[in-house]
């Protein structure tokens, strides 16, 4: 997968590391801190935003950070998705709780079983999220629903195989990229 900061993709790699990073009772702290390279992003030019330099300086003396997603001078500011990722933390701890282990020991074995396809195994986590729809609160948007369920389910896979968390951390992100990148934008 490419890691390049041009890609849609980078919001929700951002979006699930913070949720992943302040979720209470992980058992993956190690395997989380060498993804960190991966998702979060610094230079010496931002330490702020997702960075493609269009050349515009800003007041700062910081090169702006403009995100493509097909909309111009869209700036997506790392800080803002961190607090939401950290804010849908607290509420998949709630959730979490109703999640039958049945379920999460199911999804255990499709990342481990290696013959699945990434699709497979996303379609399978799509599966997963879609049955446990019944289980949240009426009032909460079904996006931010499924959102919510996608990270619960990848903190409570990793929980119970620490080994999985890149393989899990990849397809949660792009079936958020897939299913939910308008929502996720529109969050932030």
């Amino acid at each position: 997968m490419d890691q390049a900061l041009c890609g849609d993709v980078q919001v929700e790699r951002i979006l699930l590391y913070s949720f992943l990073q302040n979720c209470r009772n992980c058992r993956f702290t190690e395997e989380l801190d060498s993804l960190r390279s991966q998702v979060m992003v610094s230079s010496p030019k931002s330490l702020f935003s997702v960075e493609i330099d269009d050349g515009e300086l800003q007041t700062d003396g910081n090169r702006s950070g403009r995100f493509q997603n097909g909309e111009p001078d869209s700036v997506v500011q790392v800080d803002v998705f961190q607090i939401i990722g950290a804010q849908l933390a607290e509420i998949g701890d709630q959730l979490a709780r109703e999640i039958q282990p049945r379920v999460v020991n199911d999804l255990v074995l499709q990342f481990v079983n290696e013959s699945l396809s990434r699709e497979e195994v996303m379609r399978r986590l799509a599966n997963a999220v879609e049955g446990l729809m019944q289980t949240v609160p009426r009032e909460m948007e079904p996006e931010k629903a499924k959102l919510v369920l996608a990270m619960v389910l990848a903190k409570t896979v990793a929980n119970k195989m620490p080994s999985l968390l890149q393989r899990v951390f990849n397809t949660t992100v792009n079936y958020i990229s897939q299913n939910l990148h308008h929502y996720v934008m529109n969050m932030g």
